[in-house]
């Protein structure tokens, strides 16, 4: 029986959270230092209900890597 792979490219909100220590940044200026942007020292939480799918795809699913130096 043939497998599938179905791929979904989703949209959502998310909430980034992280705890810092008081001299990791720089509340009189309001810099927030190297947290200015979430990266991965972040936990991040979906928003239930703002997810959005933009794109679904499939393809057959063969579980061998499709190396053509084989003979």
């Amino acid at each position: 029986m043939k497998k599938y792979k179905i791929t979904h490219k989703v949209t959502a909100d998310f909430i980034a959270e992280i705890i810092v220590n008081e001299d990791q940044i720089d509340t009189e200026i309001n810099d927030l230092k190297e947290y200015k942007k979430p990266n991965s020292k972040f936990n991040f939480t979906m928003l239930k209900g703002t997810e959005s799918v933009t794109q679904t795809t499939y393809e057959e699913y063969d579980k061998n890597i499709n190396n053509s130096s084989k003979e």
